[in-house]
């Protein structure tokens, strides 16, 4: 990667398969698409819960991370035709807001988190509701959080 590359902000998008991310990922990039920056993709796989049979706990990780890594592959696909420049991808295995401070922690060159918001009866998500509270002070970096139900034209007109 070359030095320019690598002084590029980078916003990092919490990936997952709720309905939020359409809007989060169209404001991501459109955000590092007029900004000169990059995107970069971060996904936690939880592990296993299942501890009869260690056999079955590993072959359950192992389909869970193949799945995180589909996800990404995908989500990765759509950044590059939005933006021209493929993204980052952090894949890592625990608690996602664990995983994610520790990532934030590791790169210096972060420089938003970008999150989308339920906008149903469920509430805005629970990654949204630990940031916004307990995690608050702990992220080092500014945090984007990205209603849910805004349509491509209000996303284009705020970005």
């Amino acid at each position: 990667m070359s030095e320019a590359a690598r002084n590029r902000r980078k916003l990092l998008l919490v990936v997952d398969h709720s309905v939020e991310l359409k809007a989060a990922l169209r404001f991501a990039c459109r955000r590092a698409a007029h900004t000169d920056g990059l995107v970069a993709l971060f996904h936690a796989v939880a592990p296993a819960e299942f501890h009869h049979f260690a056999s079955v706990a590993d072959l359950m990780e192992r389909e869970a991370r193949n799945d995180a890594e589909q996800l990404l592959h995908d989500i990765a696909a759509e950044v590059h035709r939005l933006t021209g420049s493929f993204p980052a991808l952090y894949i890592r295995q625990g608690d996602t807001s664990e995983q994610l401070l520790s990532v934030i922690a590791e790169d210096p060159s972060f420089s938003v988190l970008v999150l989308g918001a339920g906008s149903g009866t469920e509430g805005p998500g629970p990654l949204v509701t630990a940031i916004s509270g307990q995690l608050s002070g702990k992220i080092r970096i500014p945090v984007t959080i990205v209603p849910g139900d805004l349509d491509e034209a209000r996303i284009d007109a705020l970005t």
